[in-house]
């Protein structure tokens, strides 16, 4: 039976879908992977470009908001932002809870160029940490 991980941030828009697809790319015969927001706000156009040339496709997920069903349906929380970490509801009891902080690439100014060189290091950051997980 795959372990159930749900990866929470603030609008599911960048981190936690990047973390998502990187489960279920790198880990998805041992791992169910989910993401959620406190809010849905939509995906991040340049997080699924910086994943797609990274090849994983992350398009077809969606991007939700927490909902007491998916809570209670999971094995490990991560919150993947310090807002969510703050924010999160109470897990239930046999649920695991892990707070893994990346930046916000949304939050990157200057050119296209520089915007999309935050959003390639904290993919990279989130897939070095995944990896890192799958081994443990």
């Amino acid at each position: 039976m795959k372990q159930k991980v749900l990866f929470l941030c603030t609008g599911n828009a960048c981190r936690s879908q990047m973390a998502e697809g990187w489960l279920r790319h790198l880990g998805g015969e041992r791992f169910a992977a989910y993401s959620a927001g406190l809010v849905a706000h939509g995906k991040n156009p340049r997080a699924i470009a910086a994943m797609q040339v990274a090849g994983v496709d992350i398009s077809g997920q969606k991007s939700e908001a927490l909902d007491s069903s998916l809570l209670n349906s999971i094995d490990l929380l991560i919150t993947v932002c310090s807002h969510a970490d703050e924010r999160c509801p109470l897990v239930p009891a046999s649920c695991q809870k892990q707070h893994w902080p990346f930046d916000d690439p949304a939050k990157a100014s200057g050119t296209e160029d520089e915007i999309m060189a935050e959003f390639y290091r904290v993919r990279d950051q989130i897939r070095d940490r995944i990896k890192k997980f799958i081994a443990e």
